[in-house]
């Protein structure tokens, strides 16, 4: 770890990211509730990739709570920017699954974590469908809520189910190809918008396989550790590669490494250690 947090420290930003991801997750749940749904969509960054009046409002709650407990923190979210500044970083997307809220598909999450030392030690995840948080220390586990959680015991391909991803920054053949080759194998899968809270299900043990092409930070680094705390086999690229232009992950049930060994090859990925 990183001298300049020790376990107290990273303790102390874990509770209070835990806290302002349930107060934040909250808030987004009310405002959409109580709001013409005409004026959540403001703008548009591109198809299917919309920023809302509630996605800032929640990033500027999140990065209030966070900055004004640890301000020497630097900050990178996905509305405001920001830039690592490779001592301790908090890396924030308010409101995952962007679309989804809109639309209310109860299928997003807030997603918040602290990168240090050129790993992630933090990972909060609210889960707006159940009105949770999911959260992980670096080498302490993973939890929903405090109570302890692990990725499934699936080890027969035939029993997995999977949640796949797809970014238009990548080949929609490729994402086919991969969709008939798991549907050869007798697998189930899924394609749900929220890298969050599909990490968070492999953590869980709901799901046993995400795997998206390209994804930014902000939306998997949380995630990605949650899972990895809760025994699932995780791959990605190293952290200063992904805040500066994101990438692949892959989290599946340790059970399936030998079935799923294909997708890492794919990525050129080895498993995070």
């Amino acid at each position: 770890m990183n001298s300049a947090f020790d376990a107290a420290a990273i303790r102390a930003r874990a509770e209070v990211a835990i806290a302002v991801a349930l107060e934040t997750g909250r808030e987004a749940v009310r405002f959409r509730r109580d709001s013409d749904p005409g004026i959540l969509a403001v703008e548009n960054k591109g198809l299917q990739d919309f920023v809302t009046v509630a996605d800032k409002r929640a990033e500027q709650t999140i990065r209030h709570g966070l900055l004004s407990r640890f301000p020497d923190d630097t900050f990178m979210g996905e509305e405001s920017g920001g830039l690592s500044d490779g001592v301790g970083t908090w890396v924030v997307d308010p409101i995952d699954g962007t679309t989804n809220y809109i639309r209310g598909f109860r299928h997003w999450g807030v997603s918040i974590a602290f990168v240090a030392g050129g790993r992630t030690e933090i990972g909060v995840v609210y889960d707006a469908a159940e009105d949770k948080v999911f959260h992980a220390m670096r080498g302490g586990g993973a939890f929903q809520d405090g109570l302890a959680i692990r990725a499934a015991a699936t080890d027969d391909p035939a029993n997995a189910l999977v949640i796949l991803g797809h970014s238009r920054k990548t080949s929609f053949d490729d994402y086919l190809a991969l969709s008939r080759r798991l549907h050869e194998r007798g697998i189930d899968y899924r394609r749900m918008g929220a890298a969050a809270i599909d990490l968070v299900r492999v953590a869980e043990g709901v799901a046993d396989l995400y795997y998206e092409r390209h994804l930014n930070a902000w939306d998997m680094l949380a995630g990605a550790l949650i899972a990895e705390e809760a025994g699932a086999v995780v791959a990605m690229p190293p952290i200063d590669k992904l805040l500066a232009e994101g990438g692949p992950v892959i989290a599946h049930a340790p059970g399936l490494a030998g079935e799923f060994a294909f997708i890492l090859d794919i990525e050129g990925l080895s498993v995070a250690g």
